[in-house]
């Protein structure tokens, strides 16, 4: 058993007959009544995110999880192939279980975290940016830059981007895989 004084990101608890990971927290100490620390979870059985708010000094039961490195290897309709970088052993993932899977190249390490209790993957870690080539972009127009102007491009796993004009196919760019917008022109 832990407290709140040992929730950070990343964090997994059983909450509400669930497991959750903690995705944002924050540590409030208001000036009148007791300190308590608010939370955003997201399900790993559902992938449904809820804000809840826990007093401090709080008993919360951790799961004990360990993180392997599994490389993608291909999808088949919603089902995901990940295989073990160190036993060659195969998984598969649902979809849901990932946070960006447009933006999964074959080939592209992930960090699976693993329940050590049930042997069940929990969570997929994708890398901060992924590095993917552009496959259809249309031609910017000239003269068209009083803001930041942006245009849809389609990259090598079918994701659809926003990118500046300037990007064209064949263009390499970095996308942020927590937010999945482009970072730059690699």
């Amino acid at each position: 058993m832990a407290t709140t004084a040992d929730i950070k990101n990343g964090l997994c608890i059983k909450f509400n007959h669930d497991i959750y990971k903690i995705v944002e927290f924050l540590h409030v100490k208001p000036g009148k009544g007791p300190a308590f620390v608010r939370t955003k979870l997201k399900s790993l059985t559902n992938g449904k995110v809820l804000d809840n708010t826990f007093s401090a000094g709080h008993k919360i039961e951790t799961v004990r999880v360990e993180t392997h490195t599994f490389q993608y290897l291909y999808n088949e309709g919603v089902d995901f192939h990940f295989m073990n970088t160190e036993t060659f052993e195969q998984i598969t993932l649902n979809r849901d279980v990932l946070d960006a899977p447009d933006l999964l190249k074959e080939g592209t390490n992930v960090m699976v975290q693993i329940n050590t209790e049930t042997d069940m993957p929990l969570a997929v870690d994708m890398p901060a940016n992924i590095i993917l080539e552009v496959t259809y972009a249309e031609p910017g127009v000239k003269g068209n830059t009083a803001t930041n102007a942006t245009k849809p491009a389609t990259v090598e796993t079918g994701a659809t981007v926003n990118v500046p004009l300037f990007i064209n196919e064949g263009d390499k760019i970095k996308i942020d895989t927590a937010t999945g917008k482009y970072m730059e022109r690699v």
